[in-house]
C-alpha cells in the first residue's frame, strides 16, 4: 500500500503552516489511498519538550488528522516510536557515506560556510571537534518525481554542503530525514516549497548509496503560507502558534480551506 507521512518536530508549538501542511498531506493520502504515518522528529533531544510533543496530539486531534501508524500519545512515542531507537540506522548510513569518500572534516561554523575551504584540506574525519560534511560537486544536476513530473535542480546551487554528522557525533537531520523514509516505506512526500533542498540533497544520498526505492518516490512541494508582512509561518521567524484553547470551528474550517486551495492549485 502506498505510504505518505506527516512528521512534526516537537521543538515548539505548531503554527497555521504545521497545519496546512498536515491537512493536505491527508488529503492527498485520502486521494490516492495511502497510509499515513505519524513520525516524530524529536532527533535533538535538547530541544524537545512535554508540552510541544502533547501539543502534536492536541492540534492533530482538533483537526481531525488521523494515521495508520505511528505513536498515539507521549508514552508511545517515548516507549518505541522516538528518532532515538533509530540512531545505529543512522550511523549506519553515515558510515556508508564514508566508506563512499562523501564526507569531508570541516572546522568551520554556520557563520563563515561562505569561506570554506574544508572540502580540500584533507582534514581527517576522525579529529576532534569536526563536523562531517556532503562532498556536493560543483555541478550537481538532480532529478525526481514532482508533482508536475520529473523535475531537475541541481543541488549545487541549492544548499552549501550540508551537515551530516555534527561535532558531538549526532547525525543530522538530511541523515534521519533519508533513513526514516527509507525504514517506513515512504512513498509519497509533501514538503514546502523552502525544503527543496532537503528533497535535492536526500535524493542525491540515496542515489549516490543505490536506494533506488527513495529515488523513486513522489514528492510533492507546496508553496508557503505567509504572514500578512509576505513572511513565511515558521517556529524560527516566531509564527504564531495555534492555541490550544482556540477549538473554534471557524478556525479548523479556515485551515481546511488553505489547504484544499494548495489541493487545487497543485492539480
Amino acid at each position: 500500500m502506498p505510504r505518505t507521512r506527516i512528521a512534526p518536530t516537537p521543538s515548539g508549538y505548531l503554527h497555521a503552516g504545521n497545519a496546512v501542511n498536515f491537512l493536505l498531506t491527508k488529503l492527498l493520502a485520502t486521494a490516492d489511498e495511502s497510509d499515513v504515518l505519524l513520525r516524530m522528529d524529536d532527533l535533538d533531544q535538547e530541544r524537545v519538550r512535554p508540552e510541544y510533543v502533547e501539543d502534536i496530539f492536541i492540534q492533530l486531534d482538533r483537526l481531525s488528522i488521523h494515521w495508520d501508524r505511528g505513536p498515539r500519545n507521549s508514552d508511545e512515542l517515548y516507549a518505541c516510536w522516538s528518532q532515538q531507537f533509530r540512531l545505529p540506522l543512522y550511523h549506519g548510513l553515515i558510515a556508508e557515506l564514508r566508506t563512499a569518500k562523501a564526507l569531508f572534516a570541516c572546522t568551520c561554523s554556520r557563520a563563515n560556510m561562505e569561506q570554506c575551504a574544508c572540502a580540500t584540506k584533507g582534514t581527517d574525519l576522525d579529529e576532534p571537534e569536526v563536523t562531517w560534511r556532503l562532498h556536493i560537486p560543483s555541478t550537481c544536476p538532480v532529478t525526481f518525481d514532482d508533482h508536475s513530473g520529473p523535475r531537475t535542480v541541481d543541488l549545487s546551487e541549492l544548499m552549501c554542503p550540508p551537515v551530516i554528522r555534527q561535532r558531538n557525533g549526532r547525525p543530522a537531520y538530511q541523515v534521519a530525514s533519508l533513513v526514516d523514509d527509507l525504514h517506513f516505506g515512504i512513498d509519497l512526500i509533501v514538503r514546502g516549497e523552502d525544503l527543496l533542498p532537503s528533497t535535492a540533497c536526500q535524493v542525491y544520498m540515496a542515489h549516490m548509496l543505490g536506494y533506488t526505492a527513495f529515488c523513486k518516490a513522489r514528492f510533492i512541494h507546496h508553496r508557503l503560507l505567509t504572514d500578512a508582512a509576505g513572511n513565511k509561518l515558521s517556529k524560527s521567524a516566531g509564527a504564531a502558534a495555534l492555541a490550544l484553547h482556540r477549538s473554534e470551528q471557524t478556525a479548523v474550517d479556515a485551515l481546511t480551506m488553505n489547504a484544499t486551495t494548495l489541493l487545487a492549485e497543485l492539480r
